[in-house]
């Protein structure tokens, strides 16, 4: 299972102001000295003593992760945010390039299907769509954004071809079963967990964590017990949460300790708050693996969610 991440923020896409590209160069030319540019070796090493906030960035782009099986030539996709637009890119510059995606969507809030309309296989007439959803009215949500008024082309009149199911139990896609479970979010917004060969990986975006989550009873125990692999919600820091109380979003901290509480293997931090700079962002890292150690906790890998970052299972 290869997992995939192409937008990893939440609410809107939230691009890399100028102002701060100047900062970074700004910060890189003051820390270099002439050593540092005597020769290609010194220049590779000092480019890679840079902290990854400042040499790169997290990204601006809203959800979507994708997830590949092994030998099976259909790709599976978490969420339709403006990251899928980049995901599409990819996709065209494969070969073979997959014909059919299985599109799961956690909710309908607009950072979670904004990118569909530039997604581009959808206007290739050899692809099929299957669009998933436990929210009843998906086709009409998605059809809704390309109304007229909205966008030029109507996503009904984009030639692929596109299948709508509306999820109330269980489902498997090809080798892979995916089964879900409604979170706390303004609306609901639902997680969604892949098994496949021995392997379980959650996707778990848009939720602000509730004491049932953490109740060891044989639902809760079942979806989340002993996952390899889970992409949360810690969109706040403490403080942060405290003041946006039942906005449906978690602090870092608490996305640890339930990782911590259920035993998962990894915890990927996602859904980046829009008003958080790179720097922030790592510094909510570390704190977040200080915290675990702080619990006691170090079996459990901590990554920040990043455009681009790949994770195999």
């Amino acid at each position: 299972m290869i997992v995939r991440f192409w937008g990893v923020r939440g609410s809107l896409p939230s691009p890399v102001l100028p102002s701060a590209v100047k900062e970074k160069i700004a910060k890189i030319v003051h820390e270099a000295t002439p050593e540092d540019f005597a020769g290609s070796e010194s220049k590779e090493r000092f480019l890679a003593s840079l902290p990854p906030w400042l040499y790169g960035t997290v990204g601006g782009n809203t959800p979507c992760i994708s997830v590949e099986i092994e030998d099976f030539g259909e790709m599976i996709i978490f969420d339709c945010g403006s990251g899928v637009r980049e995901l599409g890119l990819d996709c065209d510059s494969r070969n073979p390039q997959p014909s059919k995606y299985h599109v799961f969507f956690s909710h309908f809030h607009w950072d979670h299907l904004q990118g569909l309309p530039f997604f581009n296989p959808a206007y290739d007439p050899s692809v099929t769509l299957d669009f998933y959803s436990v929210h009843s009215g998906l086709e009409d949500a998605l059809l809704g954004q390309t109304a007229p008024h909205y966008f030029p082309v109507r996503l009904e009149n984009t030639p692929s071809q596109k299948n709508f199911h509306h999820l109330e139990k269980s489902v498997s896609v090809g080798p892979a079963k995916i089964s879900f479970r409604k979170m706390n979010h303004p609306g609901d917004s639902y997680s969604y967990k892949i098994t496949h060969n021995g392997k379980k990986f959650i996707y778990a975006t848009d939720t602000e964590l509730a004491t049932t989550d953490f109740l060891e009873n044989s639902e809760n125990t079942k979806f989340f017990k002993d996952a390899d692999l889970i992409v949360l919600d810690a969109q706040y820091t403490l403080g942060e949460a405290i003041d946006k109380f039942n906005w449906g979003h978690n602090a870092f901290c608490l996305s640890v300790d339930f990782a911590a509480h259920w035993g998962i293997k990894r915890l990927v931090l996602f859904h980046h708050d829009p008003a958080y700079d790179d720097r922030k962002l790592y510094e909510i890292l570390q704190s977040a693996r200080w915290y675990l150690e702080r619990i006691n906790a170090v079996k459990i890998e901590v990554i920040l969610a990043v455009e681009g970052l790949v994770i195999s299972l």
